[in-house]
């Protein structure tokens, strides 16, 4: 794919406005570089990328190693549903009426996952981040229709003796019933599908797994657990795993995240303030141990630091994750604190070191898949620019707020 002229004049401006001031302050004061420039930069690519795929069920995952161009992925990929919400972020934002066409496209494969049995728990992953944005887009009741049944097929795999969602049933010969700490951002979808018009039992079923992640999986060292494992009769917590970070008691750094994020919307959902104190107990850690870019290396113990990988999606999680926790709460300082810590992030994510250009089809370099299993290591990886772009309208709808609040 070639790149075109204004696209490179777009990375221009967006790298001098990005590297002329590091000074870290909040977002509602003047910015460091222009959101605006940033989105416009990446709808644009966006939409060059899509309209150059001539098929919309296959799904953009990672670039290779000194490659260009995307590698895909069936409707069945764990990451299937981040392209068409990178697509549906680019549309809210640009308007684009090709950019909806294309998220259009790209969301209607992943259909068959609602109706499909459970054989993980990616399933809101897959479903909420396409049908999902689709929906809150759009207002389309086929696409709520869809997340609906999709809540119902992720519910199949909650296990009530144990109070939680068995997250890798093709896992159990090694882990038993086994509950990750990634399972906390598809709740999401049950919290929602319970508000919406689907059974209320979808509210208790991930209230009761938050619960039980908190209770075994977040460890008192304020770091997490990847895995926790169980024995799925009598509901036991057996014990803590790491399946993708350097050890089992480390801290994996998109793990950690997963926990900053899933927690806030945790509370948000219920109210709970023990989600909510564990969100910012796992904050707080995070902020504690970040290298002074503030973008993580893919473990925080790993012993090769600073001569290991980072993890750039880890960053854009944990930048989306700690923009809803400044908005549950309620002393300022602390909200200043999360909001300042998220932007440092993303600003971050936006200089040339990080941000994509015209190396390839992606918007953000450098993320660690499965490090253990020698994996998509230091490469763009698909849900590091799905949470970037998250990230970057969250930012942009609080300054348009902002400047609301001041006419």
């Amino acid at each position: 794919m070639s790149i075109a002229k204004p696209f490179l004049l777009l990375v221009i401006v967006l790298l001098v406005s990005c590297n002329s001031n590091k000074k870290q302050v909040p977002v509602s004061e003047t910015q460091k570089f222009d959101v605006k420039t940033v989105l416009d930069l990446n709808a644009l690519k966006v939409k060059e990328v899509a309209t150059s795929i001539s098929t919309k069920d296959s799904f953009p995952r990672n670039v290779k190693k000194g490659a260009k161009d995307w590698d895909f992925v069936d409707v069945k990929d764990w990451c299937s549903g981040f392209w068409p919400g990178v697509l549906w972020y680019s549309y809210e934002h640009s308007g684009d009426k090709i950019l909806k066409d294309e998220a259009e496209k790209f969301t209607l494969p992943i259909k068959s996952i609602a109706y499909t049995k459970a054989d993980n728990h990616d399933i809101g992953f897959m479903v909420y981040c396409s049908y999902g944005n689709g929906y809150r887009i759009t207002g389309n009741e086929e696409y709520k229709k869809i997340l609906l049944a999709a809540a119902d097929t992720l519910a199949t795999l909650y296990n009530p003796k144990v109070g939680s969602i068995l997250s890798w049933p093709s896992q159990m010969h090694k882990f038993k019933h086994n509950t990750i700490i990634d399972n906390m951002m598809n709740l999401e979808l049950l919290f929602w599908a319970a508000k919406n018009g689907g059974d209320k039992e979808l509210y208790t079923i991930a209230k009761s797994h938050a619960e039980v992640t908190m209770k075994n999986i977040v460890r008192k060292d304020s770091a997490v657990y990847h895995v926790g494992s169980f024995d799925e009769v009598t509901g036991d917590f057996l014990a803590g795993y790491t399946h993708q970070g350097y050890a089992k008691e480390s801290m994996w750094a998109r793990g950690q995240t997963w926990g900053i994020y899933g927690f806030s919307i945790a509370y948000r959902e219920t109210g709970e303030k023990a989600f909510l104190d564990t969100a910012i107990k796992l904050s707080d850690h995070y902020i504690n141990r970040l290298p002074e870019d503030k973008i993580p290396y893919w473990d925080f113990d790993d012993p090769k630091i600073p001569n290991a990988p980072k993890d750039a999606s880890a960053a854009a999680v944990a930048a989306c994750g700690m923009l809803e926790l400044s908005k549950l709460v309620k002393d300022e300082k602390l909200k200043e604190k999360y909001t300042n810590a998220a932007y440092s992030y993303i600003e971050e994510l936006s200089t040339e070191t990080y941000l994509s250009g015209n190396t390839n089809q992606a918007l953000v370099l450098h993320s660690t898949g499965h490090f253990p299993k020698n994996s998509e290591i230091d490469v763009p990886i698909i849900y590091a620019d799905y949470y970037y772009m998250e990230a970057l309208m969250r930012i942009k709808k609080e300054e348009e707020l902002l400047s609301l609040s001041k006419k």
